[in-house]
């Protein structure tokens, strides 16, 4: 089974419309395909959108038992589906239940006049399903039941890349359960594990990665011997595990967040004194500090380089799934280095206050209402 990437991620919305209205809006992602009753979709709306390589399926359930109201009732707005390309899907579906997976949809191949694609699901994690996509013939943005619109303009602005990473939230004690079904079902390698600690919160973070390297998912754990966080907040809000945040890569971190910003889309906020010493503990970072320290961008480092990084605020009404753009110039973590950083640096902004802001357990950024 060779699991080459991810195909597309699957979003169930209470209006996919409204979703829709957001992510193209203010994210710049461009629609290519819908769906519902009328092309075969029972009970469902469906609208299929691409930013370069991200691909992004908004579902919304037109019926009280369909599985997206059910989702969203439960959840939220949030992430049900990552769906992953495959070369054989019938034979990954096959190779995955003899190791131990549960199946879902067995291999269906759907038609059209120019394209091939066959699919089939198997439970992931909690309510999260994984899709595998064999493409045989035609784009990539064609999918079952989805009417293709015209091709999307590929000339416009591409800010954001690729799917970079999934960052998911699982309850206590749950974490060395989901990353042996990682390891164990789907032959991905555990890469990364680390032990965050800040402001008496902690958290147990292990990343697993597909022998390709194209499919990522950093795995988040809280401590209850410690102080609640935002981890805590996230599985309480969320009701249970779940991704908490989507990783987009971008080759160009200030002018994406440049752009995204001038189309309202809200930025968790970093203090200033963050930057004061950024140089001593990350070393030179090309560019202008002042614009990094004006957009709140992160920097850190790992052996094998620098990456820069942000988080928006949630567009959620439980505060839940957020977005992280990601540029990497050679790092291959995922900015731990960050959190006790940002918190001291907050810490020192506001010690004449006497009083510290809400901090991100996961991020290390000040939490805004």
């Amino acid at each position: 089974m060779d699991i080459r990437g991810i195909d597309h991620i699957e979003l169930y919305v209470g209006d996919a419309r409204q979703a829709a209205f957001y992510f193209g809006n203010a994210v710049g992602m461009r629609l290519c395909g819908q769906g519902g009753p009328e092309t075969g979709l029972t009970g469902q709306r469906s609208l299929l959108l691409r930013h370069a390589g991200v691909r992004l399926l908004l579902t919304s359930g037109l019926t009280a038992d369909h599985p997206a109201a059910a989702y969203v009732r439960r959840h939220g707005d949030g992430i049900a589906v990552v769906a992953m390309e495959v070369d054989d899907a019938a034979g990954a579906y096959s190779e995955l239940l003899a190791r131990g997976a549960t199946g879902g949809t067995p291999p269906t191949t759907v038609t059209s006049a120019d394209a091939e694609v066959v699919v089939a699901e198997v439970d992931g994690f909690a309510d999260v399903r994984h899709r595998l996509v064999e493409r045989r013939r035609g784009g990539p943005d064609f999918l079952p039941g989805l009417a293709e619109l015209p091709p999307v303009d590929d000339t416009a602005e591409n800010l954001l890349a690729e799917i970079d990473h999934l960052a998911v939230c699982v309850p206590p004690g749950q974490l060395a359960e989901t990353v042996r079904g990682y390891r164990e079902v789907f032959g991905f390698a555990e890469i990364f594990h680390e032990y965050v600690e800040v402001d008496g919160q902690a958290m147990n973070s292990t990343v697993v990665q597909s022998r390709s390297g194209r499919v990522t998912l950093v795995l988040l754990e809280p401590d209850t011997t410690r102080r609640a966080g935002q981890i805590d907040a996230f599985l309480t809000q969320h009701a249970g595990a779940g991704v908490q945040h989507l990783g987009l890569r971008t080759d160009d971190i200030v002018e994406a967040v440049t752009a995204l910003r001038q189309r309202g889309v809200g930025f968790a906020r970093t203090p200033a004194a963050y930057y004061d010493d950024l140089e001593t503990r990350v070393g030179r970072v090309d560019g202008s500090l002042d614009r990094l320290r004006e957009l709140g961008v992160l920097v850190d480092r790992d052996h094998d380089g620098q990456l820069l990084q942000i988080f928006t605020e949630s567009m959620h009404v439980r505060r839940t799934l957020f977005l992280e753009l990601i540029e990497r110039r050679g790092a291959r973590t995922f900015g731990s280095g960050n959190i006790k950083a940002l918190y001291e640096a907050k810490e020192r902004e506001l010690a004449v206050a006497g009083a510290l802001p809400a901090v991100s357990a996961a991020t290390g950024q000040e939490v805004t209402a």
